[in-house]
């Protein structure tokens, strides 16, 4: 028999069986994620189903009949696939990476992109279904790890960092923006990346090695240049090193995509939002990055991200303007030509105070300090 009709009002998540303990009898206004029920000894028969949603939760046939005749949502799971669309945390980087080995990749994440790839242009119903309940669980996993409060502001101060994926790990500017990434980090701000190869893994790598010793991350500088591109024979081995030579780092985050499934895993991020959907990804980096974004050299793909990150500064879509650093004068002013179109763009609007050029990693993160989120 079904329960007396409820009020909605503030959803509670269960994500692990001792919060559902707690919480019982009553789970009235509850969405429980990823649970395996039959491990439970919860009588059903007295706990109370009031606006309840089942999320991808294992259980019997009798228990699923049970709770649906008391008027619960349950979402199945889906069966034959590589991912969990219902699962309740982030990536880290050993999971993606399980079954790696420098003769044969056979890792957790490539094994997903060959699942993406036979599909990607076309997926049938289930499975793009899959993928969207997928990326929405990292939605939900990351706006629990960037604690947003009910005006949009996030409790981790994010700041972005944008540039091009083909950077070796041997140019001036992967190691300006390690530089950059190391003292945004040690100033409280959470360092945010795209998750990819290139200035990606430097912002994360600068980031990972906040605290530490300026020698430190030359020293790991060193330990790359063995592979400097992301291609080369070698590339996650001498990451695998510097990892192995200073472990525990900083806290920060990747947001990469199974769209560029050719770009392997960035290793020094501790926290990996991974998405199917790179339109979503994309939008998502720039959203939470709220503190800001510098944007280094980089081709097409960091093009874009400047311009999608000026039209939500431009119309204040996320409810705050935002700094946009931009290092490389070279590139940005004679090679481009963007910052001089972004200044013209933005006159007379309040995130036109909020440009800035430099080729010092130093006067970047000094803008950034001096220049908090404004308001819309």
């Amino acid at each position: 028999m079904r329960n007396a009709p409820c009020n909605e009002t503030i959803i509670k998540e269960i994500k692990n069986l001792e919060q559902l303990v707690s919480q019982t009898p009553s789970l009235e206004n509850c969405t429980l994620q990823n649970l395996n029920l039959t491990e439970s000894t919860i009588n059903w028969n007295e706990v109370e189903i009031c606006n309840t949603t089942f999320l991808g939760c294992e259980m019997t046939i009798e228990m699923e009949i049970e709770l649906r005749n008391k008027g619960a949502k349950v979402y199945g799971n889906f069966e034959n696939l590589p991912y969990n669309p219902f699962r309740k945390s982030l990536y880290t980087w050993k999971e993606l990476m399980k079954g790696f080995s420098s003769r044969k990749d056979n890792s957790h994440d490539l094994k997903i992109y060959n699942h993406f790839s036979t599909t990607r242009y076309n997926p049938n119903i289930n499975e793009a279904l899959a993928q969207r309940i997928h990326d929405h669980a990292i939605d939900d996993a990351l706006r629990d790890l960037l604690a947003y409060d009910d005006k949009g502001m996030t409790k981790r101060k994010a700041v972005g960092i944008m540039g091009g994926h083909g950077i070796a790990r041997t140019n001036p500017f992967f190691k300006k923006t390690a530089q950059l990434a190391k003292m945004l980090a040690e100033t409280g701000y959470f360092v945010v990346s795209g998750g990819g190869p290139g200035i990606m893994e430097a912002a994360n790598l600068g980031a990972y090695f906040a605290g530490r010793k300026t020698a430190d991350l030359k020293d790991a500088f060193e330990i790359l240049k063995v592979a400097p591109k992301y291609t080369d024979k070698g590339y996650i081995e001498t990451a695998k090193q510097v990892l192995k030579k200073y472990p525990k780092g900083t806290e920060n985050l990747a947001i990469p995509t199974w769209f560029y499934g050719h770009e392997p895993s960035n290793l020094f991020a501790s926290h990996i939002a991974k998405y199917f959907s790179n339109s979503i990804r994309e939008d998502t980096l720039l959203a939470i990055s709220l503190y800001g974004i510098v944007f280094a050299p980089g081709s097409a793909g960091t093009t874009q991200e400047i311009f999608m990150d000026a039209a939500q500064n431009h119309y204040g879509t996320m409810g705050y303007y935002s700094p946009m650093a931009f290092l490389g004068k070279k590139r940005y002013t004679k090679e481009t030509k963007i910052y001089e179109l972004l200044e013209e763009l933005s006159k007379g609007k309040k995130y036109n105070d909020l440009l800035t050029l430099s080729d010092s990693p130093k006067e970047i993160v000094k803008f950034i300090q001096n220049h908090p989120p404004l308001k819309c």
